[in-house]
């Protein structure tokens, strides 16, 4: 079992996303990662938006807590959180951040999520304020990612 926490920054109606390929075929994703070993789930959180945004967050409200089980046997537990920006600079990614290349780091607009990808259902949530957050919400699908 692993453990992924993702964090949700939102300026001006804008969330920060990388510019990166998931496993879903979006090429838009939150930026997060997984928890190393005896890390806290907040230093994680803290550690992977550095490395993958050059920002610094403040770790706000668990959002929602999913399961992904992507087949072999692996099951993933995924945590999203919302965060704040506290400092750095946005787009300094830290070299070998991501198993996947990163090409770039920018806000856009909660308005343009199914544009670019996001199923519906995340851009209703990100759109509601996130309601039922800090909730437990079963597959990972049930939160459209």
């Amino acid at each position: 079992m692993k453990v992924r926490v993702t964090g949700v920054v939102i300026e001006d109606g804008r969330i920060l996303l990388l510019d990166q390929d998931t496993d879903s075929g979006r090429s838009w994703s939150l930026p997060g990662g997984k928890i190393e070993p005896g890390e806290p789930i907040g230093d994680a959180l803290v550690r992977e938006m550095r490395e993958e945004t050059g920002i610094d967050v403040e770790v706000g409200r668990l959002l929602y807590v999913c399961d992904h089980l992507p087949g072999d046997g692996i099951h993933v537990i995924h945590m999203t959180f919302e965060a704040a920006r506290t400092g750095g600079t946005v787009g300094v990614i830290a070299e070998g951040a991501d198993t996947t290349p990163i090409r770039g780091v920018h806000f856009v607009p909660i308005a343009d999520l199914s544009a670019i990808g996001f199923s519906p259902r995340f851009a209703e949530l990100a759109e509601a304020g996130w309601p039922g957050a800090g909730s437990y919400m079963g597959a990972k699908a049930n939160i459209g990612l």
